[in-house]
Formats: C-alpha cells, structure tokens, sequence
C-alpha cells in the first residue's frame, strides 16, 4: 500500500449498519495538532521550541518535598531532553471513540515507531434503529509531546481542543512520519503474504487433507445463552429481530433473496454457524491443524456498555474462557497458536485502559497474545489481528445467488451522482460530517443527503440499499470508530465509496480489500474538507465516467463476492464469500510453520 496523498483520484453509517482522487506524489497531508498552554495537573508536559516546563505534584504532600516530585522531575528533564534534540516525535489520529491511533519515531535504533495508546471511550448509540447521537465531541487528530502523555486521559486533550492550534511539522521530520506509517503498511504487507495462492475459492476446490477445523464445543454461557438474552442487549431496542435466523436477522423479501435486517454486530453467530457445518471440520481435536474458539465476545461486552456494573463483573465471563481453554490439552500443545478467535466489535473494545470503564480487557490477557483474532476493525500495529468486513444485509446462499445481484446492480441507473446517508454530530459543527452535509445539500441536485436522524432514517434497510445502488459515489466518513459497516454497504450495492480517514479500510482488511485501494475507492483527505478546501462533489466531478465504470465493474464482478458472508448452508463453487476468505487462508496458515512461529 502506498502512502496516502491528500489528492487522489476523483459515503455515514446508518444505525442498523454499519472514492477517490488521483494520488499525488506528495504524502497525505497529516493534520497536527499542539498544545499551547499546560494546565496544572497534566501529567505530560507539552514542550513547544525549547521552553522550560515546570513541575507540578498532583497533590498536596505532607513533606515539603517527596520522593515522587523528584522522580517526576528527574522524568520531565530527561523528556525535555529528548524533544529539544528534535530526534522524536508522536502522532496520534483519533476516531469517534476517543481510541488513538498513535505513530512515534526517534532517532535512536531500538526505538519503536509503533506503539498503542489506551485511550478513554464515550458510549454511543449509533446501532440499528437508534437515533441517539454521540454526545461528546472529538478532537481529529492530536500530536502529544512524548510518550509519557498517553498516561493523561484523552479527554483532557478533546476539551482542550480550543486552545490547540495547527501546525505542520511537529518534534520530529516528515521522514520519520513517513518511516512510521511505513511501518504500518509493512505489518499490512507480512498479513497478506500469509494468504492462500489464488483458486482456493469454492467448496470444490477445497483440500482438507492435513488442514482440518476443529470447532470447540463451548458452554453455552459462553455464546448461546448471550444469544438469548437479546431482548436486553441495549436498553433502547430488541436485537432478537436482527439475531433471528442464525443471526443473519429477519428477511427482506423486498430486496429478495438472501436479504435480511442483519445487525452491525451479528458477526459471530453468524461466523459460528458457517464453521460448525464446513467440510474440512474434524470432531477430534488431535486430527486437527486449526482451532475455532467461538466466544461472543462482542455480545458480552455489548450487553455491559450502558449499565452500570464494575469492570470485574464486565471482565468475568472471558477471564472464565481463559481458563478453560487453559484446561484443554489442545490449546496447551502449541500455546493458542493454532487458535482463532472472531469477535463481532471493534479491537478497542477488548482493550479497555487501566483508568476507564468502557468495554473488556480480554484482548489485553496473556493468554490472548499468541491466537489469531478476526474483527471488524484491528488493531492497525498487531499483526495477528485481522480486519475482516462488517456483516452486510446480504448472504448469499448460492453462486445463483450472487451472480444475479451482480447482474442487477451493474445494469443500475445511477440517477444520484453522490450520495451520503447518516446523521451529524450535535455541538460539532465543523466535524467532517456536518461539512459534507452541507456540501452535499447545496451540491445544486448532485447529492442526495439520507438524513438518519429524521423520521425512519436509516433504521430500514431497503432505504439504504436502494440508494447506495442507485448512487455513482457514497461517501464514508469515519463513523463512531475510523470503520464503517455503510463502507460495506455501498460496496455490496456497487457505489464507490469516497473515503476521509485512511483507517477507515486501507489499514484494515488485507485480506479482503486490494492494496491498490484507487481500483474500488476515492481518498480525500478529511481536514481539506473541514477546512473548505475541497468541495467533495466538485472533486468527484473530475472523475471520468470510464474511470467510474472500470471501478464499478472491479467492485461488482471482483471485490463484491468477498464482502459477504453466505447464510449458515451457503455452498459456493465459483466464488469465495468472506467466510471462504477467512477460512480457506487460515488452512493455508495452519500449515506454515513460519507463520506460526513469527506471528506473535
């Protein structure tokens, strides 16, 4: 993947879900931002130029002096130290979550360019049926002085935003900036050289001789009995509607078959049933090469958002899967290695930071270093997580099935140039969304702006679909994390989508998305749109209409058989639905003893 540009070649999501420019040579422009003043009580000192910074103690000793102020004096001379040598810098990128995407460089050899930063959460609604909006505003993009202020709570960066100001190059050089994103795109590179040589589609290519799938048998506590308590999942709306039918939701017998009301995070039942029927499945764990834990995870952790209980009560019922798995001698024989795990909601989720409430800390266990774990969003620096795409309404049971929607939404009339469908943020007028409202509303009858706070919104999926697939661009700014589910959506309906945040799929999903993102997607970097340099609909203007075409037939006839899961009896022979994907690389892994050996 190359570095993005902030001009490259010429969609929101919708509860209930969840483009491009012509690559420059010049990289995509990173939006930093820098304190100005430091506030008493912060514990990263900000250094700006070469001013001296003072020290604060947090609190009121009963000596006059102890022996944690001269320790964190003695750390805030040696950081000084290091930001006046110009060797370092730290960039974090932000998402609706309040999660930090942080790339750090320096000038020493062993120093590391990657590292994650815990971050605060904000609980939001955006999920299928709901109008609740997220009730906290995010600060885009925020540089921190050094490493030591990811201890400071994000939100005393988002509230201070006022006082920050842009600047272009911050405590380091663009070089190492560009080395760090390297870095990333390298972790991208090593995950898709793992992948199974092309023709290993359908279920009659399969060879599962040597690569058999063992599917643990789990208390139900673990997964089914979570299943069953969705009328209580969220406190504003019943999930059972969108879990029935082996969690692929109500049908839609609008759209035809193989539709249905699917939830955004309805992944591991769905994922759960396609493996306990998958041919290469063996009943005894010492014939197998592959494990299959099937841990809802994310329904665990879901039911435990908006209430009120403690972070043991939320961390329970994975700390008792561990331990478990521990018991079993499979898991014992190679350490988890061998193991996979796919759960239905974003990685920072299970990583919840020291000092908050929000989500799990299951991903942060050490037992869950060494297995292979399949999300909706990664982790972009952990190379044994892996983005896989958010479930869409479609699933497909047959390669009837697929080729006849492909026949439909190819011969689509685009009557809508572009189109976005979501909700704005309130409070937050400059965010990129209320920008591209107002864009797309005064785009003189080139846009059509489904608005998902208005009555019905985007609860139904029809509404949805129907205008994705009749849109020529569907633009996807980062919803309340840089993924989207509508991103899926478009795609499934043949819309191009037009991207804001590189993290929103370009970092994300190397095994179902291509490298060379300008075949299916237009990048436009968000902070020219928010500071109304680029007028979305004019750029997309510039685009050619064959250009629309080719990318139209890659994401119809190549990339749209990839992005679906089929129903829970799907059999496929000449494409390879998103599970097959999945699988059919993790077989390939299982028998490469370099993977297993390099990959934690």
């Amino acid at each position: 993947m190359s570095t993005l540009s902030s001009a490259t070649r010429p969609g929101e999501a919708c509860p209930g879900g969840a483009g491009r420019e012509n690559c420059s040579t010049r990289p995509m422009a990173l939006s930093l931002l820098r304190r100005r003043t430091l506030e008493p009580g912060d514990v990263a000192a900000a250094a700006k130029g070469s001013e001296a910074v003072p020290c604060h103690p947090q609190q009121k000793q009963s000596h006059p002096i102890t022996t944690t102020f001269l320790v964190m004096c003695l750390l805030l001379i040696w950081f000084s130290s290091m930001l006046l040598s110009g060797s370092f810098f730290h960039v974090c990128f932000s998402s609706r979550k309040l999660q930090l995407y942080c790339i750090s460089g320096g000038a020493g050899r062993d120093r590391g360019v990657i590292h994650a930063v815990e971050s605060d959460y904000i609980a939001t609604a955006a999920v299928a049926g709901s109008n609740i909006s997220t009730y906290r505003a995010v600060v885009e993009g925020t540089v921190l002085s050094n490493k030591n202020s990811a201890a400071r709570s994000y939100l005393e960066v988002a509230e201070g935003a006022a006082e920050e100001r842009k600047v272009e190059v911050v405590d380091g050089r663009k070089e190492e900036i560009e080395q760090a994103v390297k870095a990333v795109e390298e972790k991208l590179r090593v995950i898709r050289s793992w992948a199974a040589p092309a023709g290993g589609g359908g279920r009659g290519k399969l060879q599962c001789e040597g690569r058999g799938v063992f599917v643990y048998d789990l208390p139900s506590k673990f997964n089914g009995d979570l299943m069953a308590r969705c009328h209580g999942l969220l406190p504003w709306t019943d999930l059972c509607p969108h879990f029935a039918d082996d969690g692929m939701g109500e049908a839609i017998p609008a759209l035809g078959r193989g539709w249905h009301k699917t939830h955004q995070y309805a992944l591991e039942p769905i994922f759960h049933q396609r493996v306990l029927r998958h041919p290469c499945r063996v009943h005894n764990p010492d014939h197998a090469r592959l494990f299959y834990v099937p841990f809802y995870g994310g329904l665990d952790i879901l039911r435990w958002h908006f209430k009120n209980v403690s972070t043991e009560v939320k961390d329970a019922l994975a700390a008792e899967l561990v331990r478990w798995l521990e018991q079993q001698s499979s898991w014992a024989r190679n350490n988890g290695r061998d193991h996979m795990f796919v759960l239905g909601k974003i990685s920072w989720d299970f990583r919840r930071r020291r000092d908050d409430s929000w989500g799990s800390n299951f991903l942060d266990l050490p037992q869950m270093q060494n297995p292979f774990k399949f999300l909706i969003e990664r982790q972009p620096w952990l190379i044994n997580d892996i983005g896989i795409p958010h479930p869409t309404y479609f699933h497909p049971q047959s390669d009837d099935d697929i080729a006849a929607w492909q026949a439909k939404i190819i011969s689509s009339s685009r009557k809508h140039f572009a189109s976005f469908a979501g909700a704005s943020r309130p409070g937050d007028a400059d965010s990129i969304r209320s920008v591209l409202i107002r864009q797309c509303m005064s785009g003189k009858g080139r846009c059509e702006f489904l608005d998902c706070n208005a009555a019905w919104g985007c609860s139904e999926p029809e509404r949805i679909i129907g205008l994705f697939a009749e849109s020529e661009f569907c633009m996807q700014p980062p919803g309340d994390s840089p993924t989207r589910k509508s991103v899926f959506d478009s795609l499934v309906a043949g819309c191009i989508p037009v991207l804001f945040d590189p993290f929103t799929a370009y970092y994300q999903y190397p095994w179902h998305l291509p490298e060379d993102h300008h075949l299916y997607s237009v990048y436009i970097g968000k902070e020219e749109v928010k500071e109304g340099k680029v007028d979305v609909v004019e750029r997309l203007l510039a685009v050619p209409a064959e250009e629309r075409e080719k990318m139209r037939r890659y994401i119809v006839y190549e990339l749209m058989p990839r992005l679906v899961y089929g129903d829970a009896t799907a059999q496929f022979n000449m494409f390879e639905d998103a599970f097959g994907v999945v699988m059919n690389n993790m077989m390939h892994v299982a028998t490469r003893s370099d993977v297993q050996r390099a990959h934690i």
